[in-house]
């Protein structure tokens, strides 16, 4: 009988203070930890150039975060905040929200958003989601009056710098639909990219928007009984292409972050006679150990919260045993840690 594998498990106590709260004034300057196995290497993200080769396939996510979180007042005056976590229906502005007020809205209620240039009205709910209709174009509304929708262990409100470094240099502007960056691409800037693609490493793009649920901690005490959140995901043809050759010549995969390895876990599962094929849907997929990787070869991941699912993953590649020495060793060398935080490279177990 297999022993229960507990979120307890992957729990850790991390000082506030190395929580990164704001981005380095240079991305690429973040910290690099390279874990191999038990073995650390303490790198720049600078870098990177130096630990790939020549015909390696980086693979990114060509998300946007939209500008999600909205402020306002309920037909009744209470306060309320909303953060919405998709779109589905771009036609009719209805959205799936989280919302977060005093007392829960009702079905039929109004709120009045972003000093009154929104308004909404509550039809439903999924979950813990609320559906909200709004009354004009969602996407266009959130650019002029959202607010970039950053974590919640920031603890502070977002600013004009948020605009800017809470999304990657090579977003794709018809694919705003996250309301989390991927943020191991965080780290990317022009000048690495170049370096790169002057050494011969390769790139492809994926698509995965992700959800509020990525900040979510596990609340089942058994792993097996935990429900994965649902996520968008695209592989493209080109980018199953790319990675079928470079596989066949003997490159490495490298994932750019957890989102990136999800999607492309998700597509080995509707492989076809062995190859990935393209794959656009919804993935619920969740990894953790044990678990056999069918298409990554390295990942490149930030420092994960507490029994999140991420952690979870991360784990799962580059087994449990060798990531809980390599955060030990992070936080004992003052790395910073989440979304804004330093970055490592990881070989596999």
């Amino acid at each position: 009988m297999n022993t229960p594998l507990l979120t307890a498990d992957f729990d850790y106590h991390l000082p506030d203070e190395l929580i990164a709260r704001y981005p380095l004034a240079v991305r690429s300057s973040s910290r690099l930890l390279h874990v191999k196995g038990n073995t650390l290497g303490d790198r720049h993200f600078s870098d990177l150039p130096e630990l790939l080769n020549k015909g390696d396939l980086l693979v990114l996510n060509d998300t946007k975060v939209m500008r999600a979180r909205l402020f306002g007042v309920k037909d009744t005056g209470g306060a309320v905040e909303v953060l919405i976590e998709r779109i589905i229906d771009h036609e009719h502005n209805i959205a799936h929200c989280h919302v977060r007020s005093g007392r829960a809205l009702k079905i039929g209620q109004t709120v009045s958003l972003a000093d009154g240039n929104m308004s909404a009205t509550m039809c439903g709910r999924v979950q813990n989601l609320f559906i909200l209709q709004f009354n004009a174009p969602i996407l266009a509304d959130l650019e002029n009056h959202g607010h970039m929708p950053i974590p919640p262990y920031f603890e502070r409100t977002a600013d004009d710098t948020d605009d800017a470094r809470y999304q990657t240099v090579f977003y794709d502007p018809a694919k705003q639909a996250s309301v989390a960056a991927p943020t191991a691409s965080l780290h990317f800037d022009d000048d690495t990219l170049q370096r790169l693609t002057d050494k011969g490493v390769q790139m492809a793009f994926i698509t995965l928007h992700v959800g509020a649920g990525t900040f979510a901690p596990v609340k089942a005490d058994d792993l097996s009984d935990h429900v994965m959140h649902a996520e968008y995901a695209h592989l493209p043809q080109a980018t199953a292409d790319k990675i079928n050759a470079t596989k066949a010549q003997n490159g490495k995969i490298i994932a750019v972050g957890t989102t990136v390895a999800r999607t492309l876990e998700t597509a080995h599962l509707h492989r076809v006679d062995g190859q990935l094929t393209e794959f656009c849907g919804d993935t619920q997929i969740f990894i953790y150990p044990p678990y056999e990787f069918g298409v990554v070869d390295r990942l490149i991941t930030n420092f994960h919260l507490p029994k999140s699912t991420l952690l979870m993953l991360v784990c799962a590649f580059a087994g449990t045993n060798n990531i809980k020495h390599a955060y030990a060793h992070a936080i004992s060398e003052q790395y910073r840690f989440f979304s804004y935080g330093d970055a490592m490279i990881l070989d596999g177990a």
